[in-house]
């Protein structure tokens, strides 16, 4: 197989994660567009019940990383495998998590030991999109010098920090061992 077929190959296979994800979170009751009923392009308020239910918000920021993580990660796992490979293997880890981050027990996890007290899950418009915003750090890794990509990371998690008292250090800190002073300093304590 030349690598045009195998780059056409990969490029089907990342449309039908893609669909199969969207698919599956619909299956299991994801709304496709936020309960209000329109969707926007950036919804900057995260103690809402808006929040993750448009096209980006603050945590789209993390998906960013979580695709800078995969191209790095992918590279020293599969680093002779093609990158449109690595992109689909990338794409699947992501996917996966977005549906997995929809069920009952992360949402309910996510409530109990975050910031997230409204959190009901995404819609499928948000989830998509962060699958995108992870094909995009993806896209930046690939492009950029190791510097850059690492400068991003950490801009990127001071910068969410700053603003909303959480990033996806955090995020992923509190869902695995809660700190109860993390979350009174998160709630504004």
């Amino acid at each position: 197989m030349n690598y045009s077929n195998t780059r056409c190959h990969d490029g089907l296979a990342a449309i039908i994660i893609v669909a199969a994800a969207a698919s599956i979170e619909l299956a299991m009751g994801r709304l496709l567009i936020c309960r209000c009923g329109y969707v926007k392009i950036w919804h900057g308020v995260v103690q809402s019940s808006e929040n993750s239910q448009h096209i980006a918000d603050w945590y789209t920021f993390s998906h960013v990383i979580h695709g800078i993580g995969l191209y790095f990660l992918l590279s020293l796992a599969a680093g002779r495998a093609p990158v449109s490979a690595r992109f689909v293997i990338a794409l699947l880890l992501e996917a996966t998590w977005e549906i997995v981050e929809n069920t009952p027990f992360v949402i309910n996890r996510y409530r109990a030991a975050t910031i997230a007290l409204d959190y009901f899950g995404d819609s499928i418009v948000n989830s998509m999109s962060d699958i995108a915003a992870m094909a995009l750090g993806f896209w930046i890794a690939r492009r950029s010098p190791v510097w850059a990509s690492v400068g991003l990371v950490i801009g990127l998690e001071v910068l969410v920090a700053a603003i909303i008292r959480d990033n996806l250090t955090l995020n992923i800190l509190m869902l695995i061992h809660p700190f109860e002073a993390i979350k009174r300093w998160q709630l504004g304590g």
